[in-house]
């Protein structure tokens, strides 16, 4: 019988640390909403102590999450542990996350203390922890390149102060499979009461070996495999969740280890994901990426037509991808609409339907065909939409090779008044920016800017995302449009109002210098 592991998933901590990936709070309780609905064990909703709206991120996670457990990272700090026992009091299933790096470079360099006093350190913080919460998770951060003795010694004495998972990440990518499972292997055997805490293991991928490394832990005896969805995270990012997932169902043959997640829900985490923090996926990206069931050649074609398990170890359905069934046009139905959302793995109310549906006709008539890819879009892009201080009213532009280009736009604040304003810029995308700028009463600065088609031919859809700062903060806007001008006008808004909505609900607090790196 195949033994059950955990999935412990930290695409809210570990993968929005990526740079650029930053989420607000109703896109970190909109993607907490599909995690739980995707089956995992435990999610780590952020860093409390990094800043207000981290903690208050955390906080709303854990006030809408049932069925997970929810946990807070902290460093091995009391006052880190206060805040994230203020953020995760009220979960259904808190989990406390603390940690102190255990490796000889760490232990002198950055925290510039003695294997004993980290010993001491990792201890007192674990006991500290337990006082609030039950479930308590300790990790050795760069336990890859940690002497093994010292990584059991600390492990045992966490134990004993009430740890009930111990972690062992490779934080920098270092290790190598058939070692990464060794020293597996060799915390389970030299670790005296691991019986009473759950091996978890946390994969960096800095050398591309992130998901191999994990699964070799698990063949090695780990409980808990940690990774993020598309494998964001630090640097080359975290194990991705649906590379894991799905190389254990594909090859319980070999592996003969399973987990509780849904499949099904793979697809739809990965598009949400990817629309709230404005990172595309790649085309050759394993399990959801573009390519990743397509098939040009022409030997493969003729395989697949013949018997599609020539060429496919998995099947697009297995993660959440229907094939279509019907097209679906101006003239199509609520009920078969209905029906598509259903197979896309939208679950929504009545009034949610009648309200795409009206988006649907609208797109319907501005093209020939809706494909799956432009309902999607549709759907993911307003899941996590945040209130609207602004709507876009209306937009001019004036362009040409010999004339400045030129801008008007108005917008409708949400007091109900309009604010019309005209600028010059650069290009059409820049005047209307500028002219956004002057309404709003601040100078952003574009951090990114990418544009891109929902499907291929001339009546696709744009897709705008955007990235702006204000003083050290960054938010994210998407915009949807046929015309891809108004596309990057409505994410540029969709930013802005993401912008307002966190500056109003934290009261415009920043959040403090986290001396040492967040992460494990």
């Amino acid at each position: 019988m195949a033994r059950t592991v955990q999935i412990f998933d930290t695409t809210l901590r570990d993968g929005e640390q990526a740079p650029g990936c930053s989420m607000n709070l109703q896109e970190k309780v909109e993607v907490a909403r599909q995690l739980e609905k995707l089956g995992v064990d435990v999610m780590e909703a952020g860093f409390p102590a990094a800043s207000p709206g981290d903690l208050a991120a955390v906080k709303a996670v854990a006030a809408v999450v049932k069925n997970s457990a929810v946990a807070g990272l902290c460093r091995a700090l009391e006052k880190d542990i206060d805040a994230g026992w203020e953020a995760l009091s009220k979960a259904a299933h808190p989990r406390i996350h603390t940690f102190i790096a255990t490796s000889p470079i760490h232990m002198e360099y950055k925290l510039k203390m003695t294997p004993e006093q980290v010993l001491e350190r990792a201890v007192a913080a674990v006991k500290y922890a337990k006082k609030y919460c039950s479930d308590v998770e300790f990790s050795a951060e760069d336990a890859s390149r940690s002497n093994p003795d010292f990584l059991c010694k600390v492990f045992a004495a966490v134990i004993d102060a009430g740890a009930t998972v111990v972690n062992i990440p490779d934080t920098v990518g270092y290790a190598i499979p058939a070692e990464f499972g060794n020293l597996v292997a060799y915390v389970k055997a030299h670790t005296p009461n691991i019986d009473r805490a759950r091996i978890s293991v946390h994969c960096h991928n800095d050398l591309g070996l992130a998901v191999a490394n994990t699964l070799s832990a698990a063949l090695a005896g780990a409980d808990q495999l940690e990774c993020t969805i598309n494998g964001l995270g630090e640097r080359a990012g975290n194990a991705a969740l649906e590379e894991i997932v799905m190389g254990m169902r594909t090859r319980k043959d070999f592996l003969d280890v399973e987990c509780r997640i849904d499949t099904t829900q793979i697809y739809a985490a990965s598009r949400l994901v990817s629309q709230v923090t404005g990172v595309r996926v790649q085309p050759n990206k394993a399990v959801v990426g573009e390519n990743a069931f397509a098939h040009e050649a022409g030997i493969h074609q003729h395989g697949i037509l013949a018997n599609r398990a020539t060429y496919e170890i998995m099947t697009p359905e297995s993660i959440g991808i229907p094939r279509n069934r019907m097209v679906l046009g101006k003239h199509s139905g609520r009920h078969a609409f209905e029906e598509r959302l259903k197979d896309l793995g939208f679950t929504l109310d009545a009034k949610a339907v009648d309200e795409f549906f009206a988006q649907f006709k609208v797109l319907a008539d501005k093209k020939k065909v809706v494909s799956d890819r432009d309902i999607e879009a549709m759907i993911v892009g307003s899941a996590a939409a945040v209130p609207e201080t602004f709507k876009l009213d209306r937009w001019v532009v004036n362009s040409g090779s010999s004339l400045s280009a030129t801008s008007t736009v108005r917008l409708l604040h949400k007091n109900g008044t309009y604010h019309e304003e005209v600028a010059v810029g650069d290009g059409p995308i820049d005047a209307a920016f500028k002219a956004i700028d002057r309404i709003v009463g601040k100078q952003l600065d574009l951090e990114t800017f990418e544009l891109g088609a929902v499907t291929g031919g001339e009546d696709a859809q744009g897709e705008a995302t955007v990235k702006i700062s204000w003083e050290g903060r960054r938010w994210n806007g998407r915009g949807l449009s046929t015309d891809i001008i108004e596309a990057a006008i409505k994410a540029y808004v969709a930013a802005i109002n993401a912008m307002e909505w966190e500056l109003s609900a934290t009261n415009g607090q920043r959040g403090p210098n986290v001396e040492e790196p967040i992460g494990v």
